[in-house]
């Protein structure tokens, strides 16, 4: 399996009636983890309780946590989650939190140097601190996956725009496709004009973007691959774009097919989806069985 460094927010999802262990970037690992894949986390948390927890459940899953940092003077990361009645999510993203202030170190240089993949998203680079070091280890990294996570006000055109033009691959939802895009001049309608019109100006070859529950589309090395969506009922939306997302390079940097990698990657975020909570347990056989049900008989 492959070696996958993970960079970014850990935190705690807090929702009416309960908090839940999440951030994007510990979503995607999570996942990765869970599928057989060696995972290294880079981030910070506070000191206290909430922070000794999260590193506990983080090295419970099997993550590395040689790469989390511990920070005096700022806080565990902290997100208040509010559904909407088809359990959509909205965020309030606290700030400063420790995640914020992830220093180099020559661990994490090493970990980036060493692995097969380095996945980071844009929340990460809200403040100069995290933003700095990023920039620094995505320049040792062999294969660079950014995963949009569009949360105003934390980004800015320059940024996404020099994100992307750094990573190898590119995950979208489609409202962050048409924003980006247009936010470029792009004066296309379509999802694939706009997805060739960003992998050109960038020079990414593999753009991915999520529709919902109406699947995605995966432009890989020129050619588009399609999944569209399962029917499933809705608990909340919190991390099944990132169980997807990490299904999805799972499959991918292990070789599978990008339709079979596609199909695979939108079940799991289907079953997400259809879960309480970001990170449910999901059994490589009940995946299987989700995507082609005749298997039962």
């Amino acid at each position: 399996m492959s070696k996958v460094v993970c960079f970014g927010e850990v935190l705690w999802d807090v929702f009416p009636t309960h908090k839940k262990i999440g951030g994007a970037p510990l979503n995607v690992a999570n996942r990765l983890q869970a599928l057989g894949n060696n995972v290294t986390m880079i981030s910070a948390i506070g000191q206290g309780k909430s922070g000794s927890e999260l590193l506990q459940y983080i090295k419970d899953v099997g993550i590395d946590i040689s790469c989390i940092q511990m920070h005096n003077e700022y806080k565990t990361g902290k997100v208040k989650v509010m559904l909407n009645d088809k359990g959509s999510a909205s965020y309030d993203i606290k700030y400063p939190r420790a995640w914020d202030k992830i220093r180099l170190t020559e661990i994490n240089k090493g970990a980036v140097k060493n692995s097969d993949a380095f996945v980071f998203g844009s929340l990460a680079a809200r403040d100069e601190s995290s933003r700095s070091t990023l920039y620094k280890l995505i320049e040792l990294a062999k294969y660079k996956i950014f995963d949009l996570n569009l949360r105003p006000p934390y980004y800015t055109k320059e940024v996404l725009v020099h994100l992307m033009n750094q990573a190898d691959f590119i995950k979208f939802n489609d409202d962050e496709l048409y924003e980006v895009s247009k936010s470029l001049d792009s004066k296309y309608l379509s999802l694939e004009q706009n997805i060739r019109y960003i992998a050109e100006i960038t020079n990414t070859k593999q753009i991915c973007v999520t529709k919902g529950h109406h699947g995605a589309v995966l432009m890989y090395d020129d050619t588009f691959y399609y999944n569209s969506g399962y029917l499933i009922k809705v608990i909340d939306t919190v991390g099944a774009g990132d169980s997807f997302l990490g299904s999805l390079i799972s499959q991918l940097l292990n070789k599978v097919n990008p339709q079979e990698a596609i199909d695979f990657a939108c079940a799991v975020g289907a079953m997400v989806a259809q879960s309480e909570g970001a990170n449910p347990k999901l059994l490589r056989s009940d995946i299987e069985t989700f995507i082609n049900p005749l298997l039962n008989f």
